[in-house]
């Protein structure tokens, strides 16, 4: 991951379980946002469905080409979504271990 002094970003997708409730953010700080989610910290979306499963991630040089990816994913049909996680992670494991350890 880059080092957290540039400007980099993360475009992530959380799920509440194996192809349930997707959610599309993105991120200058990986592991503090999921952190967030994890634990209910802010008020929204994840909170109310149970969306806590980081099941897939994309990592950027720029935060604006993050900002970019977001938007474009955000308007992908749902089936588009879980390709692409199943292509990375076709079990849909929890990934926040990979970027904490």
């Amino acid at each position: 991951m880059p080092d957290q002094k540039e400007k980099g970003g993360y475009v992530y997708i959380l799920a509440s379980q194996t192809a349930g409730t997707l959610y599309v953010g993105v991120t200058s700080d990986l592991r503090k946002r999921i952190s967030e989610h994890k634990i209910d910290l802010r008020e929204g979306f994840t909170k109310e469905y149970g969306v806590h499963r980081l099941v897939y991630f994309e990592v950027f040089g720029d935060i604006l080409e993050a900002i970019a990816r977001e938007k474009a994913l955000k308007k992908w049909r749902r089936a588009w979504k879980i390709a692409l996680i199943e292509k990375e992670n076709q079990n849909w494991d929890d990934l926040f271990g990979q970027i904490v350890g």
